[in-house]
């Protein structure tokens, strides 16, 4: 989901079992300089990995905006690229430089920083969606607070300008900081732990059977999810038709959202989430869609008049988003105080070194050989520096003429703040791999609501918690990606420059890939495909913090404060519980999406978590080679079927057929 990445369940089992291959056979001497790191072919593998996995997260956004952690899969997709490019010259008797593990890296780091703008800091399935003219009116345009006029459509040009005065501040805010963070805290980011691992893995002697093996799975799966997407196209001629709409349960089911809809991208989602999101996602739908909405529904007249359309805040449909708000709010709030106060323990205590030596029974985590190669190549601290203080100039002075509602002196504060924001961010993550943006933008959001008054506070809110998610999130992700080049021998330098041109790359390419979207299908139609669910929810809280509970429906406020201390509760629950119990309690913020959504994508999950659970006990040393293989080429069929599919629409090209199921 847009929040669901807050969450990223990586087991801590798993991590303590990774083990970086030692790198005996390459010293400091040997290792390709910062600047030859970074190729032609690199970026032009980084240009199109980007593209479809933009295309990927972009599908995910607008539907459930859940998106799963895909920084290993784009690290095996730069591997295949690149290798089967080689190849290719090799076969016509043209020599081409080695694939170094260091280009591997780069190529990574510089295609999830093109995708992560798609899927993170652009925003596009939450408050920059928030803006526009449906999303206004879905939240009701009589509402307080919900001022007439508060919306701008979406735009190409202003989106890309946008995404370049913000985005790259976030890059420079701590670098300053990063030995800090990777060599003297030795913070572990998982995440950019287990990419090195994997990156590690592919250049070795063995490492090239195991990728063979991965490649091969890939492209396997990878062809029946596009074959499949194509064939299903042709049965889906108008609404509520195709594969997509099968009521597998029977149809009292399918008409509340329990069916399984064939979705080769949500099952791979579901291979690579844990367990326990999946499961909490059906929960979640089993409680809204099975039960609560059922019995509102049965109280229309009472609770909320009857002649209300569907999509207006006072009638159903408000209590779907105010209660998925509630959950968001309890979980985000308590995970928040939570990293907070593990983090300054931590820092003033000394506590992650002790526990840092039990993680050191793998010393390769701690080579003096990275450690040199990592210092010794220097960033300049003046360069850093000087650079934030001139992206931030230039955001405080672009993004008020852009949006008058948020003054620059709202701004100017956000960019003061920031870097402390964003290191307590990054350390947190690098502690429990949990990236806390979506807090830090939902204060934002909130604040400057309120602070900003009724008639330019929604615009101020959306667009100010923009700006703090995207300094946080990036300076974050920038923490792991250094975290990645620490383990593989990766220069800072070309880390960092890689980011920024897989940044721009995103900039570019997001937007582009958003008006794909926005023009070939029904974007924010609560009943279509594409509902984009965090875009209403996200309005809806900057009209909250405007305009306080008077914005919700009857009887709505006593539910949201049972879910607000369900979400706490359960959070606690898993924290205080053995972790034979914890690994069951079920998550608040997966639980929140198909409150909203629906149930279909909760047991498309579920089926690719019974997949890996199934492969597992058959084949466990299979299963952990091939499932995140397997889950990509799943999830880049289906994504990638969605080009050529956009361009049918936009050339009104429609299926021939629709199969389509009615009661007898």
């Amino acid at each position: 989901m847009d929040d669901s990445r807050e969450k990223k369940e990586i087991e801590r089992e798993d991590f303590e079992d990774l083990q970086v291959p030692e790198m005996e056979e390459l010293t400091l001497t040997r290792l390709p300089p910062w600047n030859k790191q970074i190729t032609l072919r690199g970026l032009v593998a980084s240009f199109f990995i980007g593209i479809i996995y933009s295309v990927m997260v972009m599908k995910l956004n607008l539907t459930t905006g859940l998106v799963p952690n895909l920084n290993v899969s784009a690290a095996l997709l730069a591997f295949v690229f690149i290798r089967t490019w080689t190849k290719l010259l090799q076969k016509t008797g043209i020599v081409s430089t080695p694939f170094t593990r260091q280009e591997n890296t780069v190529i990574q780091t510089c295609a999830v920083a093109c995708y992560s703008i798609a899927c993170i800091s652009g925003g596009f399935g939450s408050y920059m969606l928030g803006l526009n003219k449906k999303t206004y009116e879905q939240a009701g345009v009589d509402t307080a607070g919900n001022t007439p006029g508060s919306y701008k459509e979406p735009g190409i040009g202003w989106m890309t300008g946008f995404l370049f005065v913000t985005s790259f501040v976030g890059l420079l805010a701590l670098v300053p900081l990063r030995k800090i963070m990777i060599i003297d805290y030795k913070l572990t980011y998982p995440s950019g732990t287990a990419t090195a691992v994997l990156i590690n893995g592919f250049h070795t002697p063995q490492g090239d059977d195991m990728a063979k093996k991965q490649v091969r799975g890939f492209a396997k799966f990878f062809s029946i999810s596009f074959l499949w997407s194509f064939f299903q196209w042709f049965y889906s001629a108008g609404e509520l038709c195709g594969f997509s709409q099968f009521p597998t349960f029977g149809l009292k089911a399918w008409k509340q959202t329990f069916f399984f809809d064939f979705s080769m991208t949500y099952i791979g989602a579901g291979m690579i989430c844990s367990h326990l999101v999946n499961l909490s996602l059906l929960l979640g739908a089993v409680i809204s869609w099975g039960i609560m909405w059922p019995l509102i529904s049965g109280l229309k007249g009472d609770w909320f008049p009857g002649n209300l359309p569907e999509s207006s805040m006072k009638s159903l449909n408000g209590y779907k988003v105010f209660i998925s708000i509630a959950l968001i709010l309890g979980d985000g709030l308590y995970n928040f105080v939570k990293i907070f106060i593990f983090t300054t323990r931590s820092i003033f205590t000394g506590l992650n070194k002790r526990n840092l030596k039990t993680d050191n029974k793998n010393q390769a985590l701690d080579d003096p050989q990275r450690n040199d190669l990592f210092t010794r190549e220097r960033i300049p601290v003046w360069l850093a520096c000087t650079g934030y203080a001139a992206f931030s100039i230039i955001s405080i002075i672009v993004i008020p003429l852009m949006f008058p509602e948020l003054k620059w002196y709202y701004v100017v504060v956000a960019y003061i703040l920031a870097p402390s924001l964003g290191f307590c961010n990054a350390y947190g993550a690098g502690l429990t791999d949990m990236n806390m943006a979506y807090n830090y933008g939902k204060m934002a959001l909130f604040v400057l609501a309120a602070l900003a008054g009724k008639d330019n506070g929604v615009v101020a809110g959306l667009i100010g918690c923009g700006l703090i998610k995207s300094i946080v999130s990036i300076s974050s992700d920038l923490m792991h990606d250094f975290k990645t080049s620490h383990l593989t021998l990766t220069s800072p330098r070309s880390m960092l420059l890689s980011q920024a041109i897989g940044t721009a790359m995103g900039c570019v390419v997001a937007p582009l890939t958003f008006f794909l979207f926005y023009k070939a299908f029904d974007v924010g139609n609560p009943n279509g495909e594409f509902k984009a669910p965090y875009a209403i929810i996200y309005r809806n809280m900057a009209i909250l913090g405007v305009q306080g509970f008077s914005a919700l429906p009857h009887h709505c406020l006593q539910l949201c404060y049972g879910f607000f201390a369900f979400a706490v509760g359960t959070n606690l629950l898993r924290d205080l519980s053995p972790p034979n119990i914890a690994k069951w309690v079920p998550l608040p913020m997966a639980m929140a999406v198909p409150f909203l959504v629906g149930a279909y994508f909760a047991i498309d999950m579920c089926i690719g978590s019974l997949i890996v659970f199934v492969w597992y006990k058959l084949d466990s040393r299979k299963a952990t080679l091939m499932v995140p293989a397997v889950a990509s080429g799943l999830i880049c069929g289906d994504g990638l079927w969605l080009l050529p599919s956009s361009v049918l629409a936009l050339l009104k090209v429609t299926p021939p057929i629709c199969m389509r199921f009615v009661s007898p």
